[in-house]
């Protein structure tokens, strides 16, 4: 089968040999695996990180952590998909990813694909969708339909997960949601996904926080460059506040969080996955729940940009502008 790949960390994205074609044997699905043929994938900042790590792969690489495709074999105790399925997931991080004609991801991460999108439109969703659904309902614990009376403030509200959190906080709770994007056209991107405010995380927050409200919010989701605002979202949280981060700041230190007593939260998608946890099937089910608000028209595909067909040479066009910080959504390529 096709699949895309590399051997070597840590080369720039200009070097053919950071993303190469490459044929690979057909994989075997396991017990509660699908082996999907994929349509569309989408890339996110998690790829462009893992590819410029550090040394080499024992064998080549296959990387990608989001996916449309049908289902054409499945495992023998797989019971929620059969062959036919048009599906959609994100995958585990610790499995070949879905730079690949052919996939294999468990069951229990996959959902249905939303039947009004396309493919393209599709691939765009699942990572994103599971990071910011968990960042708000897990982590921040916000409850559907709650939050009256207290504000979010999401920084980096322009990118990938920035983009589905803002609608989900819009249309499923009652807070009121504040995006921060740095350029006009993710200021106004933000605005139409639903943000009641949009700021600007290049400039000092408090003075514009306080521009729109008293200066203060309750919640806190910094998606990008969290090292950098630190200290000015602790000054803008109020007592008691909740502030969550996916990003890997070089190091954090949480003291400053204790005389407001604010509480810090991790979000990695990957986690029930990774450690197989109990409660995994979750994700199956977040899944189907964001197929169906988009298939009712509660929430709406978060495509930034089409890059073309799945090779190489238009995979490392679209590490090269997510490794930029201009991505606006999300990249999506379809076909090989």
């Amino acid at each position: 089968m096709k699949a895309i790949v590399f051997t070597q960390h840590g080369l720039p994205i200009n070097d053919p040999a950071a993303l190469f074609d490459s044929e690979l044997p057909r994989p075997v699905p396991g017990v509660r695996d699908l082996l999907v043929e994929v349509q569309a994938i989408s890339v996110n900042p998690v790829d462009t990180k893992i590819r410029a790590g550090s040394g080499s792969a024992a064998q080549p690489r296959v990387l990608g952590w989001d996916a449309v495709g049908v289902v054409r074999e499945v495992g023998s105790e797989v019971s929620l998909f059969q062959p036919g399925d048009e599906v959609y997931y994100a995958g585990a991080i610790d499995r070949p990813g879905s730079y690949s004609q052919l996939h294999l991801v468990d069951e229990r991460i996959v959902g249905h694909k939303p039947r009004s999108l396309d493919a393209a439109s599709a691939a765009a969703l699942p990572l994103t969708s599971i990071t910011a659904w968990e960042l708000l309902f897990d982590r921040l614990g916000v409850a559907e339909g709650g939050g009256e009376g207290q504000s979010l403030l999401i920084i980096g509200a322009g990118g990938g997960v920035g983009s589905i959190l803002t609608q989900l906080a819009r249309k499923l709770t009652r807070l009121t949601v504040i995006g921060s994007a740095s350029r006009p056209e993710t200021q106004q991107w933000v605005g139409e996904l639903g943000a009641h405010h949009v700021i600007d995380h290049s400039q000092p927050l408090a003075a514009q926080l306080q521009g729109i409200g008293d200066g203060q919010v309750d919640l806190v989701i910094s998606l990008t460059h969290t090292d950098q605002h630190f200290l000015q979202l602790v000054e803008v949280l109020r007592p008691q506040g909740r502030l969550a981060l996916i990003d890997d700041p070089a190091s954090l230190d949480a003291l400053p969080l204790k005389r407001k007593s604010l509480s810090l939260h991790w979000e990695l998608m990957f986690t029930r996955s990774l450690y197989q946890t109990a409660d995994m099937i979750k994700q199956h089910e977040l899944l189907e729940r964001v197929a169906a608000l988009i298939d009712e028209g509660v929430l709406r595909t978060t495509l930034g940009e089409h890059f073309g067909a799945i090779n190489a040479q238009n995979l490392r066009r679209a590490h090269a502008l997510i490794e930029s910080g201009k991505a606006k959504g999300k990249i999506v390529l379809e076909g090989f």
